[in-house]
């Protein structure tokens, strides 16, 4: 949208009650700069630097013949993806799900797509409101890497003892301090997370971690894959996530593990949202790993 409508957009009409639009939506994020807006991106010609949200904005501030601006669940780095972000956003008019999904989506690029929209109340904050999060950690083992998954999976060449990393992975369980999984620089005032579930399994050539937590901090699931990697490999003992954990010193766990396997895969919502429920894993994984996770949504 050229600088010149958004003006003409911010200044036009009077104040009118407005409404409340959740969506979904899937990215492909090894072609973006992580999810949030940077001040670079777009002005003076630069487009060095582009974002999801950025892309999302835009196609979404056409459709509403406004200027939008979104509120996201979860904040993505550089290179993750997302099966089911959830956004919100407020516009003056509701043009219904077929404008918000077909008519956003026209105008997104093919790595990006709407999968529902969904007018909800005024209280609602796809941030806030959100009782957990669920991420997908996919690599993949085979011994030469795959020029179709490149980006979108972590490569590792030797098979991983996926016992060992699911059983390490219990000890993640419950509200605890998760220092030693945090990022430096993240700007959360506590430590404090709670994991709900969490396992690590394995699917023909894939090892799967799946984790839910209220909430994560910045670099947690992906500093907690590069732990189990260790013990994956058999260099640490099983033992050694719940001796990270007493810790809370980061410089003592693994190096953080690669962008490119990670997914969030579902934010939960409480039932009176009226949003629509569901695990999506990655399209590429096991077909017996989807009909599994299909089988414990409908359960939850």
């Amino acid at each position: 949208m050229s600088i010149d409508l958004e003006e003409e957009l911010a200044g036009s009409g009077p104040a009118i009650e407005k409404c409340r639009i959740a969506l979904a939506i899937e990215y492909d994020g090894s072609r973006y700069n992580g999810w949030q807006r940077q001040s670079a991106a777009g002005s003076k010609g630069n487009t060095s630097v582009v974002t999801v949200q950025q892309e999302v904005e835009k196609a979404l501030s056409t459709v509403a013949a406004q200027i939008v601006s979104v509120t996201c669940a979860g904040r993505t780095d550089a290179g993750v993806h997302a099966t089911s972000q959830v956004v919100h956003f407020e516009c003056a008019q509701d043009r219904g799900e077929k404008a918000w999904t077909r008519g956003v989506n026209s105008l997104l690029p093919r790595s990006i797509r709407v999968l529902w929209a969904r007018e909800v109340d005024n209280g609602f904050n796809a941030r806030f409101s959100a009782e957990a999060r669920r991420y997908h950690y996919v690599i993949y083992t085979r011994k030469q890497a795959s020029a179709i998954l490149e980006g979108r999976v972590t490569h590792i060449p030797f098979k991983l003892d996926v016992e060992a990393m699911d059983s390490a992975a219990q000890a993640l369980l419950g509200e605890q301090d998760f220092t030693s999984f945090r990022a430096a620089g993240c700007q959360s005032s506590t430590p404090n997370r709670n994991v709900h579930k969490v396992t690590v399994s394995s699917h023909n050539d894939f090892v799967l971690i799946d984790i839910e937590a209220n909430a994560f901090l910045q670099h947690m699931v992906r500093n907690i894959a590069g732990s189990l990697l260790v013990i994956g490999r058999g260099q640490k003992p099983v033992t050694w996530i719940a001796e990270l954990l007493a810790l809370r010193n980061r410089c003592e766990a693994a190096m953080t593990a690669a962008p490119h396997g990670l997914y969030l895969v579902q934010v939960k919502y409480p039932p009176s949202s009226g949003l629509p429920v569901g695990v999506l894993a990655p399209p590429f994984v096991d077909i017996d790993a989807l009909s599994t996770l299909a089988r414990t949504t409908q359960k939850e």
